[in-house]
């Protein structure tokens, strides 16, 4: 056919194809290594972790957190995001939680603790002590102050309510939460600038 005009390639760039945790350090670690579940972030966004399937979430501010420690077992992970720590425990410990609060006498109180569980999503922390390429890490940005360890079932380590009473390896979450509600009062009440003061007063102001 004379006079036939070649056609240019095409300038549309092909879809790109989801991302593959082999490809990505850091999904690749949480999902083969930890066997985490993961949900993929938009650009620019933190890789999430699904919490309620392998553990869920306590969000305390990080000064209550640290009064905490001393419950956890070295195993225990325990992550830092702005001025918060996020304590891993067991998996059903947020749908415990209201009642457990309540059992202790802090359910008429308001506190600064909340509980990621089923449904729930937390941002997954860099790995520890590895370099993810080029990138820059990010201002407040969630870190491990206590990194999970690869090969180890973290269950084992979270805080539960089955330990009550002392049975077995695992961290008591009813001290825990004990721990971490009292010094959210305490924080409370030096905000306001009062003194330790009682729950029930707290509770009706």
């Amino acid at each position: 056919m004379a006079g036939t005009v070649p056609l240019a390639a095409s300038t549309v760039p092909h879809p790109r194809r989801p991302l593959d945790p082999v490809h990505d350090p850091v999904r690749h670690w949480y999902e083969n290594d930890l066997g985490w579940a993961t949900v993929p972030a938009p650009p620019g966004e933190p890789l999430r972790l699904v919490t309620g399937v392998r553990f869920d979430v306590l969000d305390v501010p990080a000064e209550a957190g640290a009064k905490a420690l001393r419950h956890l077992v070295p195993g225990s992970p325990v992550a830092l995001r702005d001025g918060r720590m996020r304590l891993l425990v067991a998996a059903g410990s947020a749908e415990e939680l209201p009642g457990l609060l309540a059992w202790l006498q802090w359910g008429a109180v308001a506190l600064d603790l909340r509980a990621l569980g089923a449904g729930g999503r937390t941002d997954a922390p860099a790995r520890p002590g590895r370099a993810e390429g080029p990138v820059e890490p990010v201002q407040g940005a969630a870190v491990w102050l206590r990194p999970p360890e690869a090969g180890r079932e973290v269950e084992a380590s979270l805080p539960t309510l089955s330990a009550v009473g002392g049975g077995g390896d695992a961290p008591d979450l009813v001290r825990l939460v004990e721990t971490v509600a009292t010094e959210c009062h305490r924080i409370r009440l030096r905000r306001a600038g009062r003194g330790p003061g009682n729950r029930q007063a707290l509770a009706s102001s």
